[in-house]
C-alpha cells in the first residue's frame, strides 16, 4: 500500500503564453498540461523514490488518460483513480501578471474531478502521510466530503496529516468560511505548509509570528512557512530553521507550491533534519516553477537531493 497518499483534484492546465493577457479576450493558449494541486505533490513525491498512491476522477477522454498516463509513468498508484464516463476531466484555465498575480477559471466542481471515489480503510493501512490541499476543499461539498472522509481514515491507520492551506476565500465566501472549511483537517493535521497571509487567516492574526505561535499551540507539529523567492522557514515547538530558496527565472510559479510540499514531506519521510527538508523542499518548488507547466518541472530524487546537496 503506498506510504505517501494524497486526494482531490486531477485535472489539466490550460494557460496563457504570455503575461499581462486577460482571460477575458481572444488569445494564445499553452497546454493541456497534466495538474491538480494534490495531484502535482503525488506525482513529484512518486519521482522522489516514494510510494505514492492518489485518490481522485478524471473523465473517459483524452485528457484523463493523459493524467492517468503521467501517473504510471512516474510510479503512481492509480488503483483509486476513478474514470467517470458520463463526466468530462476537469479544467482550468490560467494567466499571469507582472505583478505576480495569476488568475484561474476552473472547472472542477461539475467535472469528473468531483467524483472522487471511496477507498475502503485497508487501503491507508500502510500509509505515512495523506496529504490535503485547500484547494480541493474549495471546490464543492462533494470533493470536500471525500478529502474530510480519506483524512479521517488516514488519520485512524496512524497515518500523519500534511495540509497546504492554498486558500480560495473567493472560492467559500471570505475568511470566517475558510476557517470553517479547514477546521476538520486542522484538527488533525501534524505538518502544515501555508504562506505568512494563510497561516493568518488560518489562525485569525495579523502577524506571521502570531500565527505560528498559534499553529504550534493548536498541535501542529511541524511548519514549513513558505516565502517564495526567499524560501522557506522549517518550525518545530524546539526548532526554529531558515533556509535560502533557490535562484530561478520563474516561468510558471504553478505547482511550484505543491512539489515544495512533496520535497518537505518526503524529506520527513526519511528521517531528514529541518534544515534538509527545507533544502529538499526549496530545490523541488524552484525547479518547477523554472518549467511551463504545473508538473513538468518536476525533479527525479537524483536531482533534487543533488540540488539540495543531500546524499541519496
Amino acid at each position: 500500500m503506498p506510504e505517501i497518499i494524497s486526494v482531490g483534484e486531477l485535472i489539466v492546465d490550460v494557460m496563457r503564453m504570455h503575461v499581462d493577457e486577460p482571460l477575458d479576450e481572444p488569445g494564445i493558449f499553452a497546454g493541456a498540461f497534466p495538474s491538480g494541486a494534490p495531484a502535482i505533490f503525488t506525482d513529484q513525491s512518486a519521482l522522489l523514490g516514494r510510494s505514492a498512491g492518489f485518490i481522485g476522477a478524471v473523465g473517459d477522454d483524452d485528457f484523463g488518460r493523459m493524467d492517468i498516463r503521467r501517473f504510471q509513468d512516474h510510479g503512481v498508484d492509480t488503483t483509486w483513480v476513478a474514470v467517470v464516463e458520463e463526466l468530462s476531466t476537469g479544467c482550468a484555465f490560467v494567466t499571469y501578471f507582472s505583478n505576480g498575480d495569476r488568475r484561474f477559471l476552473f472547472h472542477i466542481g461539475n467535472s469528473a474531478a468531483s467524483r472522487l471515489p471511496e477507498p475502503p480503510p485497508e487501503y491507508f493501512a500502510g500509509c505515512r502521510w495523506l496529504h490535503v490541499c485547500g484547494s480541493s476543499l474549495s471546490a464543492g461539498e462533494r470533493m470536500r466530503a471525500g478529502c474530510y472522509r480519506a483524512a479521517r481514515l488516514a488519520h485512524e491507520a496512524g497515518a500523519r496529516i500534511s495540509f497546504d492551506p492554498n486558500l480560495r476565500p473567493e472560492l467559500l465566501g471570505g475568511e470566517e468560511a475558510v476557517r470553517a472549511v479547514c477546521a476538520p483537517i486542522m484538527a488533525i493535521a501534524s505538518l502544515v505548509l501555508p504562506s505568512a497571509a494563510e497561516a493568518e487567516v488560518l489562525t485569525k492574526t495579523s502577524t506571521a509570528e502570531d500565527a505560528i505561535a498559534a499553529l504550534l499551540d493548536g498541535g501542529v507539529e511541524t511548519i514549513a512557512l513558505k516565502r517564495g523567492a526567499e524560501g522557506c522557514v522549517a518550525i518545530t515547538a524546539d526548532e526554529r530553521v531558515e533556509v535560502a530558496g533557490y535562484p530561478v527565472e520563474a516561468v510558471d510559479p504553478t505547482g511550484a507550491g505543491d512539489c515544495f510540499d512533496a520535497g518537505f514531506v518526503v524529506g520527513l519521510t526519511e528521517g531528514l533534519s529541518l534544515e534538509e527538508c527545507g533544502r529538499l523542499a526549496n530545490a523541488c518548488g524552484a525547479a518547477a516553477a523554472g518549467v511551463r507547466g504545473p508538473m513538468e518541472g518536476s525533479l527525479t530524487r537524483e536531482e533534487a537531493f543533488a540540488r539540495a546537496g543531500i546524499g541519496v
